[in-house]
């Protein structure tokens, strides 16, 4: 296994949940997924020891974002100046994603304690998303590919495929990390959805996909009746052509939309 990295790799952090990719074959497929092109505006999560930014730097972008909490890595980047290239030394998930000005490509080997919430965040705030590629662990992956009515569908699965296009990448075992986590790990690829098919108020979306897969098992009318008893009535599932007797996994995300609408507008 050929592995690339722009500084050795020091003792991993446990507390950052830092496992770096080290198989190079496998970064060259990341940065092909990416497709960074002339004049991009490209991020990337987490660079650690660089073995991915080492294939980005050279690359025709306009400006490349390194956003990193390790403080080591972080001035390790900085010591190696590129017109463009930024360091932004903190924690992802306390990022402004709201300031991202003009489209972006973000990337990230994402630390596995980190991945959902980051990813929630992230596809909802950063206004002119225009292509993602994350390595997270192979079972957060599942969830956000699942489709109504299968195991892994959930509050994930409806969040992330309200924003964005979700699409398989590849599969990578624990050898291609140091250190090796327990678990496989999956390459997956964002693409934004028109604006018309996103939420209008996703904050109620978020509100109602929360509510409805703490009790996944449980009718959705039951569901709602407990938790919204005054925004709630059956005749509400009636005019959405929803059976009052369905279960949460079993609804598209489009029906969650109306939903959301429906209750809280």
């Amino acid at each position: 296994m050929s592995e690339v990295h722009l500084f050795p790799p020091a003792k991993a952090r446990k507390s950052l949940g830092q496992h770096f990719l080290r198989d190079e074959r496998a970064v060259r497929r990341i940065v092909e997924l990416l497709g960074v092109r002339d004049g991009d505006q490209v991020l990337e999560i987490g660079p650690g020891p660089g073995a991915l930014t080492a294939l980005l730097r050279p690359l025709p972008w306009s400006r490349l974002l390194l956003l990193e909490k390790d403080e080591y890595y972080a001035g390790q980047h900085a010591a190696l100046p590129l017109p463009g290239l930024e360091v932004i030394p903190g924690d992802a998930l306390a990022y402004p994603w709201e300031n991202l000005e003009g489209p972006w490509k973000v990337a990230g080997n994402l630390p596995y304690n980190i991945a959902s919430p980051l990813m929630w965040e992230l596809v909802r705030r950063t206004p002119r998303l225009e292509r993602a590629v994350f390595m997270v662990q192979k079972e957060v992956a599942g969830r956000i590919l699942a489709t109504p009515g299968s195991r892994d569908y959930g509050a994930l699965s409806v969040w992330i495929q309200s924003f964005v296009s979700p699409r398989k990448g590849f599969v990578l075992g624990p050898a291609a990390f140091s250190p090796p986590p327990k678990v496989d790990s999956s390459v997956i690829l964002f693409e934004p959805l028109p604006r018309e098919k996103r939420p209008e108020q996703p904050e109620h979306l978020a509100r109602l996909v929360k509510i409805c897969f703490q009790q996944r098992r449980k009718q959705l009318q039951n569901i709602l009746r407990h938790a919204e008893p005054e925004r709630f009535s059956p005749e509400i599932l009636d005019h959405l052509g929803i059976d009052r007797t369905v279960r949460p996994e079993t609804l598209a995300v489009s029906l969650f939309h109306s939903l959301a609408r429906s209750l809280y507008s």
